[in-house]
């Protein structure tokens, strides 16, 4: 046969046109009404998949963002429509005020000394625990413990011991050290190191998990070869691992820093209000509480938590410009090069 058989397009089918005697068969691509049909089936499934996290995403965050910008504006009691306006006042109090200086000088400390404190930490106790030894298991589960321990229990709980009369104290007394007696919670002095000491035993577990979980995706060949060329445990842990956690250590940074800058629970339930302030622990969180709810100044403390949205969002994308742009764009695969 020589004849061509021509497909009718009925039913929505694509035309097809079929030679017999050539013994070959080409499909026409398919029409317009195809494509656009399968580009709104697409649009559709993403649009239940990804539109229940993007309503969540605008109800609880966006939103009262925005709702926090508004008040801010206003000198507002909490109830009821606010309608004593006062402009940028509330922020430019924020501004000129010391103690918001003061609290924010500590966030800044409280980053700083998180990442220098907890990383050594966390590396080596991940190096540890990830080598083959008895109790691992059981040594990973307490290492992690402190982490998932609700705040208001780690709070209350060294709060108790941290006092003059309490059981570190007690405990320093009993062993002979009684010269190293503290007022551990009060004074101005050792508060931020006391703090700081509650930070790194709650969260270097977290640390630990991370790091544990990139050092799992480095292939076991890379120590093997550089132990065969006579490279010691050290050598290989710095020129290999190290480099190699570089972006598992450069991710968990990036929380530890947004994390130290909203850090409030803590510092509110172990020093309280008042006395955070005089003892040199006071954070930006604690500040907005104290001078805006508990002053009864609702408008102050959304124009506190403005202004704390702003310093986060600002540090995270910096970071991500500077720190994190490498990391990302290596995430990156399937898109033109410019």
């Amino acid at each position: 046969m020589t004849d061509r058989e021509l497909s009718s397009p009925a039913a929505g089918g694509s035309p097809a046109i079929i030679e017999a005697g050539g013994g070959s068969a080409r499909a026409l691509p398919p029409s317009r009404p195809s494509r656009r049909k399968a580009q709104w089936g697409i649009r559709l499934e993403i649009l239940l998949l990804a539109g229940p996290a993007v309503l969540v995403f605008l109800a609880f965050v966006i939103l009262p963002v925005i709702m926090a910008g508004y008040y801010g504006f206003f000198r507002w009691q909490g109830y009821g429509i606010p309608t004593d306006f006062v402009g940028l006042q509330n922020y430019l109090t924020i501004l000129q005020d010391p103690d918001f200086h003061e609290a924010l000088w500590h966030n800044v400390v409280i980053v700083v000394l998180s990442l220098v404190l907890q990383a050594p930490i966390a590396i080596g106790l991940a190096l540890l625990l990830n080598r083959r030894m008895k109790g691992q298991s059981v040594i990973r589960v307490l290492i992690f413990v402190p982490y998932v321990i609700s705040e208001v229990v780690v709070g209350t709980g060294w709060g108790l011991m941290l006092q003059s009369n309490g059981a570190v104290n007690a405990f320093l007394e009993n062993i002979g050290l009684g010269a190293l007696r503290q007022d551990w919670i009060s004074n101005p002095d050792i508060a931020i190191w006391t703090l700081m000491g509650i930070l790194v035993w709650k969260y270097v577990g977290f640390a630990v998990i991370i790091i544990l979980a990139g050092l799992q995706g480095i292939p076991n060949e890379l120590f093997e070869a550089a132990a065969i060329d006579g490279a010691s445990y050290w050598q290989i842990q710095r020129r290999i691992t190290l480099p190699l956690l570089g972006p598992t250590l450069r991710i968990w940074a990036f929380l530890s820093i947004i994390g130290a800058l909203q850090l409030f629970d803590l510092v509110y339930i172990i020093w309280g209000q008042y006395i955070a302030s005089t003892a040199g622990t006071s954070t930006m969180a604690t500040y907005m509480v104290s001078n805006g709810r508990n002053a009864g100044n609702f408008g102050y403390g959304n124009a506190v938590a403005v202004v704390m949205f702003i310093i986060s969002l600002g540090v995270a994308l910096a970071y991500q410009r500077i720190v994190l742009r490498r990391d990302t764009a290596g995430a990156l695969t399937g898109g033109s090069k410019r």
